[in-house]
């Protein structure tokens, strides 16, 4: 406690600067979720509060971000698309999944996995990023020019066939649900599908079309309906509210570009009496906990989530734990990952129970924070604290900010996101991947799947595809390079070790010799296996060098055994000399010692091999 309060001065310019920069922010990610700008605010509020007190980083600040907004916006969708189009019935199950992912994220601090996290390849993180700055920029194309598809008389009017039908399925469905359809029944269900008016179909085409131009594919096929339908009061709003957040930092960066424009352009849009579309109304009063996503859990209804929760957890790790480096590095001080993840898990949860949207730590709120002077985690809660009176102060004056505003501001956050040093490096990239005639880099093959596969099919699955082939690729490469380095290969003739030149003449037919230099895993074991077949017809005797091959694997457990059992079928002896630990424990886990190799066959130098084999192998020549 002491401590929290040893710089709180410092700790409340720095709270008071980040909360200032993350006042638009919130709200624009709010709004980019589909849940609203106060879902935004919201989740800024608890999550910084509650993230700084529980968390293991004394300088940083925490609240939504572009990453975690793009992964819960595809979840708050494919939810809605599922609830007929309805925000109050879909919030449960949305707020519930949010829920989970923070708990989720608590779980990973309380195993000590937060240490794991830094092993994510940098393709995988550079393809993701790249594809979230995508993924805002496209989305943000069609409130940028001022349209809204279920606005669209014309585009809607393509849906009423289909919404009609749909309206009479759901009819049959709730019927059928009750039990046995009787005569009486249908004719029930005849005259509720006479009372399906005008009305009701224009609202269930207006979600139709609202779901059909969601997401990146849907934003692009109704974009040439927005260019001839450009809105150019919206327009010219968005582009301002652009030139001020790019322009206004070549100035200075005392002052919070975002928050510039945004009040620069919402006071000229309001002064001036302009036509504007505004965003939702922010709720006045305190925020009021969804309780019924604790009481009313049902874990069948967010069963088909729980991927997405986990990817919110992991995604919010990573976001948070790479803002911890970056603290680190500013102050000069050591984060502690575990404990990071339990007050980011926290805080989320606390969010999701007043319906805010998930966070993590933001590095530009975090890096303002430690400038201005913060140092303790009274910073960000101060940060909270400051976004609650701005809440409660000022949400009918925040109610009238155009939408075109936040449309702007997301646009240039989604073009800051973009991870342009590995897009500069697709070129530069050493090419050691042949796919038939071209030869490319495997980090930029795997960058730009994940690219691709994020912004245009999937987030969640991309990172999983991501990460399989990143994976793949680094066993192979070092499989590679181990294979390159180890003499494990069926070479009839090697060089004679130094112990070795007084081996008899005689035997030298009798006995063949093989040194394994290196370890012996599943990228030798395809040259390894050809052994058998390498062995002279004249061998009655096989010796096996193991002191330089410190470890063996599976596959080259079972590659040692394909090899021996042929041996043995056709009466030829292996003699083992100088077994290490590792592979000795392997081959008796699965027998090959004793069952294939007795342990009179095994010593602990060349000499007491000699020994024996002088003993027990004979030749036509005597010794």
């Amino acid at each position: 406690m002491k401590q929290l309060f040893s710089n709180v001065r410092g700790d409340l310019f720095g709270g008071i600067t980040a909360g200032i920069v993350a006042l638009p922010l919130a709200l624009a990610f709010g709004v980019s979720s589909g849940l609203g700008p106060s879902a935004g605010l919201y989740g800024a509020i608890f999550i910084s509060f509650f993230a700084a007190l529980f968390g293991g980083t004394n300088t940083q600040i925490s609240g939504p971000t572009a990453p975690m907004t793009a992964v819960s916006m595809l979840v708050i969708a494919s939810i809605i698309a599922l609830n007929d189009g309805s925000i109050e019935k879909a919030l449960p199950a949305i707020l519930t999944v949010f829920l989970l992912a923070g708990l989720l994220q608590m779980g990973l601090g309380v195993l000590g996995l937060g240490k794991y996290i830094r092993y994510i390849p940098y393709p995988v993180v550079s393809g993701f990023m790249t594809a979230i700055g995508l993924i805002i920029i496209i989305t943000q194309l069609l409130p940028l020019v001022g349209y809204y598809p279920k606005e669209d008389q014309g585009f809607v009017k393509q849906f009423e066939t289909r919404a009609e039908a749909s309206l009479l399925d759901n009819t049959l469905q709730d019927e059928t649900g009750e039990g046995t359809l009787t005569l009486k029944d249908f004719e029930n269900t005849l005259k509720r599908a006479d009372e399906i008016n005008d009305a009701a179909i224009l609202e269930e085409a207006q979600n139709l079309a609202s779901n059909a131009s969601s997401g990146v594919l849907g934003a692009l096929k109704v974009l040439p309906n927005a260019l001839q339908n450009i809105n150019w009061i919206e327009l010219l709003l968005a582009l301002a509210t652009i030139v001020i957040v790019i322009g206004f930092k070549r100035i200075t960066t005392a002052i919070p570009s975002t928050l510039v424009a945004l009040l620069a352009v919402s006071g000229v849009a309001y002064g001036f009496k302009l036509d504007y579309r505004t965003i939702e109304k922010i709720p006045e009063g305190l925020p009021m906990p969804h309780l019924e996503i604790i009481t009313q859990f049902d874990l069948g209804m967010i069963a088909p989530y729980f991927f997405s929760a986990l990817t919110l957890a992991l995604l919010g790790a990573i976001d948070s734990l790479l803002t911890s480096v970056v603290a680190d590095n500013m102050t000069r001080t050591k984060h502690k990952p575990n404990r990071e993840l339990i007050g980011q898990g926290i805080g989320n949860s606390i969010a999701a129970i007043f319906a805010g949207i998930p966070g993590a730590g933001a590095t530009i709120r975090t890096v303002v924070n430690i400038n201005s002077g913060g140092k303790t985690k009274l910073s960000g809660m101060i940060a909270g604290v400051l976004l609650l009176f701005v809440l409660l102060a000022m949400g009918p004056i925040a109610s009238k900010i155009p939408a075109a505003v936040l449309a702007g501001i997301l646009l240039t956050v989604g073009i800051s996101v973009m991870d342009y040093k590995g897009l500069k490096a697709i070129s530069t990239m050493p090419k050691d991947v042949r796919l038939g005639p071209l030869k490319l880099s495997s980090e930029v093959i795997i960058m730009i799947v994940v690219m691709l596969l994020a912004t245009f099919w999937n987030l969640i699955y991309a990172v999983g595809i991501g990460m399989v082939l990143a994976s793949l690729m680094f066993m192979k490469k070092m499989g590679d390079l181990t294979a390159k380095r180890s003499h494990v290969k069926p070479l009839l003739k090697e060089a004679v070790w130094e112990d070795e030149k007084d081996f008899p003449e005689q035997l030298r037919e009798e006995v063949f010799i093989k040194h394994l230099d290196g370890p012996l895993f599943f990228g030798s074991t395809s040259d390894f296996q050809m052994l058998s077949e390498q062995v002279p017809d004249t061998a009655s005797t096989i010796v096996i060098r193991m002191g330089l091959m410190r470890y063996m694997d599976q596959s080259g457990l079972y590659a040692l055994e394909d090899m021996l059992i042929p041996l043995k079928n056709a009466g030829v002896d292996v003699l083992l000399v100088k077994v290490p630990s590792q592979p000795r424990f392997m081959m008796e886990r699965i027998d090959i010692i004793p069952d294939l190799i007795p342990e009179a066959h095994i010593f602990d130098n060349f000499e007491d091999c000699l020994v024996w084999i002088r003993k027990n192998v004979t030749n036509e020549v005597a010794i």
